[in-house]
């Protein structure tokens, strides 16, 4: 005699919205999460945008190209088209003109860059656009900063020695003088006309605070211990490491003593305010990081939105990502893109003084085609997809690892995808025609129904805001299916 139990309805009280097959994905020119060149399903796509049902990089509308941004003068490969327009750029399929390189001056820095961005660098650092087309290569270009060293310039103005703290280049070229390197127009050995002074400047360019004498020229970087110092008025000291707060954290940030500043740990020259003065001059290095929340300037970070138990759900409903970032004294916070279509990545490198730097980003949330993958390797295939393999007692399933939100109160996709949750678990017996007791023959571990409905409610909560869960503030909803679990009532 052959029996056959099947237990089924039990996850259909979790999930029953009656469809069973997974939307065919595409690609969508611009998604109704605002999102571009994204693989999804087609209710997915915004109205009246492009949609072809292939890979994004073999359409025409999102097939990658050159950017190049008219503002900033940078030139963005492998960048899809409606993208680059998005941002008001302009894009071609091969490298055009505007993007060819040169070498842009700095002042004693140089950068392999095109005219645009030299132009865009020298406008924000407040120097003259000095562009060599002629140089065709990073390393030309750097050694094009030898004739900026640095030094005294000394030249006869009124019958006496006056003095310019400038470059060779300058000095042979412009101002016609004798040339110093790294000497001070204060060294006494150079008979100018120029003096020490206990007063400061902040320089178009730099981040230090700095010295300056009689003639309006610069010296050595601020420190007032070093204010009637001959040496530190006579030599000019470019490592950094010989100055004072060399090393320092926080970049000598409201340092009275020191001006030696450092923009990427979170200082820079700047006129210094009532009840934050120096020992001398009328400068001070400010104070750029986000000191009450403990932040460095040009950190950013990852916060998510989800105060939810999660004792069965891997993302609450309602949850969200955001972007934090600390910009001069200031925390700005960006939104990831709702329903969980970004997430926020986050990852840190050791600075100065083995402080952990961090640094995060929002990236598309790649999760549309999880369910459709049938092999392990396929699934767990970083460069196409975010998804994680599963193994259970009676299947295996491919998940997002980042499950995404839906609007599950008026929409038809997110019901059917939620019913990709549902299942049945079948057990079969076999009893003997003399009485014997029934033995379970195949489907055995179906007897372990709480064992059973928690792996399909795992499933569940992957898919999305499906089955028993909890909102990001919390508050529990309740399943009748997840109640056998806890209490071992089988209805």
């Amino acid at each position: 005699m052959r029996k056959e139990f099947i237990l089924i309805g039990l996850l259909l009280v979790v999930l029953s919205f009656g469809v069973s097959a997974v939307e065919p994905t595409v690609c969508c020119e611009k998604t109704t999460s605002n999102l571009y060149c994204q693989q999804v399903p087609e209710s997915q796509c915004a109205a009246g945008a492009t949609k072809a049902p292939t890979a994004c990089g073999s359409t025409s509308f999102c097939k990658p190209g050159i950017c190049y941004s008219n503002k900033e003068g940078n030139c963005m490969e492998n960048t899809p088209k409606i993208v680059c327009n998005s941002q008001n750029s302009s894009w071609s399929a091969t490298r055009t003109p505007a993007c060819e390189l040169g070498c842009c001056l700095l002042g004693d820095q140089a950068a392999f860059v095109s005219l645009v961005r030299c132009k865009r660098l020298s406008s924000f650092l407040g120097l003259e656009t000095n562009y060599k087309k002629s140089i065709t290569s990073e390393t030309a270009c750097i050694l094009e900063t030898l004739n900026q060293d640095k030094g005294a310039c000394v030249y006869e103005s009124e019958f006496e020695n006056s003095c310019k703290f400038t470059t060779r280049e300058d000095c042979s070229k412009m101002i016609k003088g004798t040339f110093f390197k790294d000497k001070l127009c204060t060294a006494s050995e150079l008979n100018t006309v120029c003096e020490k002074t206990t007063k400061t400047i902040c320089q178009d360019g730099k981040e230090d605070v700095y010295f300056v004498d009689t003639c309006g020229n610069p010296a050595n970087v601020y420190d007032s211990n070093k204010k009637d110092d001959l040496n530190y008025w006579t030599n000019y000291i470019a490592d950094e490491t010989q100055l004072c707060g060399s090393g320092a954290v926080d970049g000598s940030a409201s340092s009275k003593s020191c001006g030696n500043c450092n923009y990427l740990a979170g200082s820079i020259c700047r006129p210094a305010t009532t009840g934050n003065k120096a020992n001398y001059g009328d400068n001070i290095c400010k104070n750029l990081n986000c000191v009450d929340i403990g932040k460095k300037h040009g950190e950013s970070w990852c916060e998510y939105t989800d105060s939810g138990k999660k004792d069965v759900a891997m993302n609450s409903v309602g949850s969200r990502y955001f972007k934090h970032t600390c910009q001069n004294g200031e925390e700005t916070v960006e939104p990831c893109a709702d329903f969980r279509q970004e997430e926020c990545i986050q990852d840190s490198i050791t600075g100065t003084g083995g402080y952990k730097f961090s640094q995060a980003a929002c990236r598309v949330n790649r999760w549309q085609d999880c369910f459709a993958q049938n092999k392990s390797g396929d699934c767990t295939n970083t460069d196409k997809r975010d998804c994680l393999w599963k193994t259970y007692a009676t299947f295996n399933v491919c998940l997002p690892k980042n499950p995404p939100g839906k609007q599950f109160w008026n929409s038809e996709e997110a019901k059917g995808m939620c019913a990709l949750g549902n299942g049945a678990c079948t057990i079969t017996y076999e009893k003997g025609i003399f009485g014997d007791s029934a033995k379970c023959v195949s489907g055995c571990e179906c007897e372990n129904k709480g064992a059973w409905i928690q792996s399909r409610i795992e499933v569940c909560t992957a898919l999305g805001d499906c089955g028993y869960n909890v909102n990001w503030k919390g508050t529990s909803g309740y399943d009748e299916a997840y109640d056998v679990i806890r209490t071992g009532f089988v209805p």
